[in-house]
Formats: structure tokens, sequence, C-alpha cells
């Protein structure tokens, strides 16, 4: 499906899946992957905006896409609204959004002045968003912001109101706090969150399976999910799969193998991918391959061709 308008997605009254940014990860051979399993938006890994504009050759690396990549959303990571306008003018016209990412915990994300220390700066993080929308002609382009949650979460309401009255599209809520990482997700937080804005929200955090899909729609009322771990171990969960299907598997090397993936990374998506499938054993022998030609021969001797 290719849509020009993301919100028209968020209006067909269906849950919204999305597949996470994630580093390394969610490139355009993983994007392409999902797109097959009814992933309906992708995210691009994050980029940092002030690297993006600096260097053509970050550019190159950093943002790869085609014309089956859509409805794309490209996460930059920055602290300095022109910078983001700037990138997000320079991504538009391959992209159907920008997010600023408001949630990064790592420590050199935070020091640096990006990622969760963002939501302690709702003036900033409304300036930048204002910035993004004044600088775009196109009202059909999305502007969102992923964000973790505060201890008190006014300060999370506050922000977000703030950021909607700047002209925010929609807004990704990852349920835990900056400091929290194996927690459970705070799915009440989310709601109340949903529940104060007029704007989509995304709840993201620990969907593993398509029931998880379902069952936090309705604990939450959110318009959509945002799957990480969950679609690195199964590509295939938001088309209702269980676990990885082989049809998967083998869409994923040809895709790899068209786009010319990295080995290390064709290989540690197949990781992921088998984890539950694979005895432990047969993940012990497969996870120490290392050439391409060696994976597919081990996939087809052991699981068969389809």
């Amino acid at each position: 499906m290719h849509s020009e308008n993301v919100m028209d997605l968020f209006n067909r009254g269906t849950t919204v899946k999305v597949c996470a940014p994630m580093v390394r990860y969610s490139k355009l051979a993983f994007r392409s992957l999902v797109r097959k399993y009814d992933c309906d938006i992708c995210f691009t890994p994050m980029i940092i905006a002030e690297d993006f504009m600096r260097s053509a050759k970050a550019r190159d690396s950093e943002f790869t896409t085609n014309k089956n990549d859509r409805p794309l959303i490209v996460q930059f990571a920055a602290k300095n609204a022109q910078t983001l306008a700037d990138a997000a003018c320079v991504v538009s016209p391959f992209s159907d959004g920008v997010d600023l990412n408001c949630g990064c915990p790592q420590r050199w994300a935070v020091s640096e002045g990006y990622g969760a220390c963002l939501i302690n700066k709702p003036e900033l993080v409304r300036d930048m968003v204002r910035h993004v929308r004044n600088q775009i002609d196109n009202p059909n382009y999305s502007v969102s912001i992923k964000i973790r949650i505060h201890k008190d979460l006014r300060k999370t309401v506050d922000l977000c109101q703030k950021v909607e009255a700047a002209g925010v599209s929609w807004i990704t809520v990852h349920g835990r706090t900056a400091d929290e990482r194996h927690q459970p997700v705070h799915y009440d937080a989310i709601k109340t969150i949903k529940s104060s804005l007029s704007i989509p929200v995304i709840a993201n955090g620990d969907i593993k399976n398509i029931q998880d899909v379902e069952s936090i729609r309705d604990l939450t009322g959110v318009d959509g999910v945002m799957a990480a771990r969950g679609l690195l171990g199964n590509p295939a969960m938001f088309a209702g799969f269980d676990e990885t299907p082989l049809q998967c598997v083998w869409d994923w090397i040809n895709i790899a193998l068209e786009h010319g993936t990295p080995f290390i990374c064709f290989h540690h998506h197949l990781i992921y991918m088998l984890e539950r499938i694979a005895s432990q054993p047969e993940r012990r022998v497969f996870n120490n391959l290392s050439s391409t030609s060696a994976v597919i021969d081990y996939l087809h001797n052991t699981y068969g061709s389809l």
C-alpha cells in the first residue's frame, strides 16, 4: 500500500502497525521484509541530524530508500530546531514524515543532549516541531515525536499537550521511564496520555505477538502499536504468525541478497528469526556460520526449501 499521507492510516479505524527505529536493524532491506507482512509504517534507524547535514557521506550511508519503501518516517536525533528543520527538508521528498527522538536512554545520547533528556525540555521540543512545520510546505507531511514517560506523569502530559498545540501529527509513547529497561511497561500511563490528547498515539514497549497488539490497543485506547524486538524475532508477527514462517526466512534471504546486505547484518537477522524455531544445538551451529553460502546450505539442509 502506498500512502502519501500517513494520517490517512490513522483514520481507517484499524490498529496501525509500526516497525520501530532500530540501530543497525531497521534499514531498507528489513523494512522491505516487514512490509510484506502487514506492517503499515516503517521508521529508519535514528540519524543524528547534525552529522547528516554536515556530510554527504553520512547522508548516503544513513539514508537509503526506494519507491516501494513507503510510508516511511525518518527519525532524527537533534537538539537544535533549525538543524532538525534543515534535515527534514532534505528527506521530505523521499519520505512521509520525520520523527524527533525524545526517548533514547543511552548514556552517550543523553550526555550529548539528544534522546530522552529532551522530555525535560518541553519548550525546546515544541519549538523544534514548530520549526519543521513552518519549513515544510506539504501539510500532509507528518511530524511526530517518540518519547519515554516521566515518573511524574503530569510532566509527560504537559509535554504532549505543548507539542500538540505546536502542530505535531502524532506521538509514540514508550511506556517506561528513561531509567527503566526490563521493568513492566506502564500501559496505564499510555492510556492517560492518550485520553489527554486529540491526536493519534502509538504504544511502544514489549509488543511480542499479534495478541499483544490487540490487547494493548484495548487496554490503552491507542491508535496503533510499534514493535522492535518482537519484529526482529518474527518479522511476520503483524500478519498474525506466532513464529517466523519458513517463507519469511527465504524472503529475507532473497531481499538481503538483492540489497547487498553485509553478511554480519544478514546473519544477525536470521539468528533472531530462528531463535524460537531452532533447537539449542542447531542455533549453536548456525550462529557460528561465517559465509552467506554456508548459511543458505545450512537452511536448505535443515528446513528444506519451500
